[in-house]
């Protein structure tokens, strides 16, 4: 699939059945339609495409026409080791075999409200992004020129900025860039601060079970709002993992293995960071927070005050389990990296146990009040 074609490919039902190409369709509804059409009968179809830039435009409209669809990972399709010609028809040729063979894995699609509130957090954490930047860039021209800042200053505090802002060169050029680089942090401080509240009202605007799921993760230690609604808008529903090893597995924060040879030759190496990347970095900013003691007070305490007991206990649970791994990790000698690595991952179980239980609440607590209503 591409922004202005589609390249199409059949595989007839039945393992022996003839798989030819369609060739290439403009990628417009009205030829999509046409296509269906020409096909056959809606039921008897099944369809799937890579997942790409082109986002889940083409999914909804065969959602729209009453056909199944599925977007597949194309990172797991099958590849041949000696197969050196890639091209469209041939793509689509084995895309139609590999499905029809039950050989790839389709992705999770959110629904249009959902990946609306993805693409805000996103757009928030690129907004975070340019804002690191603009500031490295203004901190390292005063650095190169000599200006420091008093000591007892916090950087980019209030007070630190009203120094900031009384900075003067003697040069022209010099000074306009001063100024040209104050403004673009102003300016990126102001776009960031406008996201967070777009993001506070996308939440308060969101189905209950979203809010619900919001609220419960804040339960956890290094969870607060931005973090909850990260992993929300990146998962959808957690309980669509079986497992939560499966949800460690997605979010590439498993060690690779490369074990071959027998019993005892398993090798293990670094994560694997074959998921989602957006997962993976809320993931290990949120497990730092497990190198303290345990306890509860502050934010964390009032964001625990409405949930339930049994979220809370397990929160409590994920402080004195993690804890106690960092220190005995530390104490053998590891990096702190790799022990925070490995409390993000296991920090995940407990987002896992944690969202579970917020659904099943908010699931039981649902037919109890529209009983209530009617």
């Amino acid at each position: 699939m591409h922004a202005e074609s589609i390249s199409v490919a059949v595989a007839e039902a039945g393992r022996q059945g003839e798989v030819r190409s369609l060739g290439v369709v403009p990628n417009r509804p009205e030829c999509v339609r046409k296509l269906v059409k020409k096909l056959g009968a809606r039921k008897s179809l099944a369809v799937c495409y890579e997942a790409g830039p082109c986002g889940y435009e083409l999914y909804w409209q065969f959602v729209q026409l009453g056909v199944a669809c599925e977007v597949v990972a194309p990172t797991l399709v099958p590849v041949k080791s000696g197969d050196r010609v890639k091209t469209d028809r041939r793509d689509a040729i084995k895309l139609a075999r590999c499905y029809r063979a039950g050989e790839l894995t389709a992705v999770w699609v959110p629904d249009r409200s959902h990946e609306a509130l993805r693409d805000l957090v996103r757009a928030r954490h690129a907004a975070k992004c340019d804002q690191r930047r603009a500031r490295q860039r203004l901190g390292k021209l005063l650095l190169r020129y000599g200006r420091r800042p008093p000591q007892h200053k916090r950087a980019w505090g209030a007070a630190y900025m009203v120094w900031l802002r009384a900075v003067r060169f003697d040069e022209f050029a010099l000074q306009a860039t001063l100024i040209d680089y104050l403004a673009e942090v102003d300016h990126a401080a102001a776009r960031l601060e406008r996201l967070e509240r777009a993001i506070d009202e996308a939440v308060g605007g969101a189905p209950q079970e979203t809010q619900a799921l919001v609220a419960g993760l804040q339960a956890l230690r290094g969870v607060a709002k931005t973090t909850a609604v990260t992993i929300v808008a990146e998962l959808g529903r957690l309980s669509r993992f079986d497992h939560p090893e499966q949800l460690m597995g997605y979010s590439g924060l498993v060690p690779s293995e490369h074990s071959t040879g027998g019993p005892g030759k398993a090798k293990r190496g670094g994560i694997t960071k074959a998921g989602n990347c957006h997962l993976r970095r809320v993931m290990v900013e949120a497990a730092w927070a497990y190198r303290h003691r345990p306890s509860v007070q502050g934010n964390l305490k009032k964001r625990q005050e409405l949930l339930s007991e049994k979220i809370t206990s397990t929160a409590w649970k994920a402080q004195h389990r993690l804890h106690d791994r960092y220190r005995r990790l530390v104490v053998h000698g590891k990096l702190k990296p790799v022990v925070i690595t490995a409390i993000a991952r296991e920090l995940l179980g407990f987002v896992w146990a944690v969202g579970c239980q917020v659904e099943q609440e908010t699931s039981t607590a649902a037919p109890a009040s529209g009983a209530r209503a009617a």
